[in-house]
């Protein structure tokens, strides 16, 4: 069987290297929301997307996650947009949640020609007094955990292949 859906989640990849260019503003819409559409747990909703393009917002984040890997490099590729992914810590599925949100976030991106992959460290960077400085600096207020962050662009060379899947993926009772 085959359907564009489907061919999506077989096809989509994690992109490591981007060109500059910032992401279309109609394909960023579609984007984000698709990721208020993931499933959450008693439809509680729990998570909040913060979308940040802006370059100084950016470079802190980048500085921010380098830093927990004791890194001073860019863990986000040279992806202009960053989105983050956090989730209501009061709520019992919120890391569920917030990685549903996530999923759709990477599928939606592919299926309107955006790559993305899925950066971690967010829990650790939004722990931290600097994090929580910076979403209040954001007029973000909530008892929130990092989930993760996703990276948007175009990426800069091939798709990387698909590879096989293991054996004894799916075990049928």
């Amino acid at each position: 069987m085959t359907n564009p859906t489907l061919e999506t989640l077989k096809t989509r990849r994690s992109v490591r290297s981007y060109l500059p260019k910032q992401v279309d503003e109609d394909a960023l819409q579609a984007i984000l929301e698709a990721g208020t559409y993931a499933a959450t747990g008693m439809n509680r909703q729990s998570p909040i997307i913060v979308c940040v393009q802006d370059p100084a917002a950016r470079e802190t984040l980048r500085r921010m996650n380098a830093a927990v890997m004791g890194s001073d490099g860019d863990p986000f590729y040279g992806a202009p947009t960053v989105l983050v992914v956090l989730a209501d810590k009061n709520i019992r599925t919120c890391v569920e949640d917030a990685s549903l949100v996530i999923g759709n976030l990477m599928n939606a991106a592919f299926s309107v020609g955006v790559d993305s992959c899925w950066i971690h460290r967010a829990k650790e960077e939004f722990e931290s007094d600097e994090g929580r400085a910076l979403l209040a600096s954001w007029g973000i207020t909530g008892d929130y955990v990092g989930v993760g962050h996703l990276i948007l662009g175009y990426r800069a060379g091939d798709l990387p292949p698909v590879r096989p899947r293991k054996e004894n993926y799916i075990y049928r009772v």
